[in-house]
């Protein structure tokens, strides 16, 4: 049983370093890489992806060394990362201000690569066999940090949608969906004794999973929708909608699937 939540939460970790490395190629290719430190999220995500690509094939038997080295990077380079895009808001004129708030670097998106490299270590752990993930029984664990994750996201997104004025009314997905399955993991984690799985807990998490991947169609038409469109894709990619990031809110749910499937 380990071994196969090993594997599935590989799985979660993979797509979310991917929704990384595609999401910071985009803006940091947008900033010019002006600073040589944006490579690393780049590096690091991918180490990351092909770690759990790795694990997720072969198993805990082998490379184990480079998994654990390529998801301890990834929580460092997720930290280091965080600090600059804070000294990036607090740097322009104005400071901390919802101006560059808004328009500065992104201050959650860097935790996400954190994340990442949190679920890879978690995953190592249940495929050496344990069952207590930070001092907790490992359901337990991940629903805690599913939810903390989560929430994380959606404040994120309510940034970007707020900024965005919120003009489809689709852009409340998620800031409404997501929320919910965040407090369905809080209530998860902190219930006891764990209570039976239900139905509508886990019909909720399919459903905000599955909203994650359409979130990239609704991002996909708003790239159509800026001048020019697709024909001007090598512009609009870069300044619409980022088509990589709903794909986070599916491989944290997907996490939140796993500890609802009884880890």
């Amino acid at each position: 049983m380990n071994c196969r939540a090993a594997r599935a939460l590989e799985g979660s970790a993979a797509l979310l370093a991917a929704s990384i490395l595609a999401d910071s190629a985009v803006e940091h290719y947008r900033g010019s890489f002006k600073n040589p430190g944006m490579f690393a999220p780049l590096i690091s995500s991918a180490l990351t992806l092909l770690a759990c690509g790795e694990g997720t094939t072969f198993g805990a038997a082998r490379a184990r060394v480079f998994r654990m080295s390529s998801f301890a990077m990834a929580v460092a380079v997720g930290a280091i990362g965080a600090s600059f895009h804070v000294y990036d808001v607090f740097r322009r004129p104005g400071g901390m201000s919802w101006l560059n708030l808004f328009y500065g670097a992104p201050l959650g998106a860097p935790a996400a690569l954190s994340v990442a490299g949190v679920l890879g270590l978690c995953a190592e752990r249940l495929g050496a066999g344990a069952t207590r993930l930070f001092g907790l029984p490992a359901g337990r664990a991940l629903a805690a940090l599913s939810s903390f994750a989560l929430a994380g996201t959606v404040a994120e997104a309510a940034f970007l949608h707020f900024r965005g004025a919120f003009h489809s009314p689709f852009m409340w997905i998620p800031v409404t969906l997501p929320p919910v399955a965040s407090g369905l993991m809080a209530k998860a984690a902190i219930q006891r004794p764990p209570q039976p799985r239900h139905p509508l807990t886990r019909a909720w998490l399919w459903v905000t999973a599955i909203a994650g991947f359409v979130g990239v169609g609704f991002h996909a038409y708003g790239v159509s929708r800026a001048m020019g469109g697709w024909r001007n894709w090598s512009q609009n990619v870069i300044d619409g909608p980022p088509l990589p990031a709903p794909p986070a809110f599916s491989a944290l749910t997907a996490l939140s699937l796993l500890e609802e499937s009884g880890v």
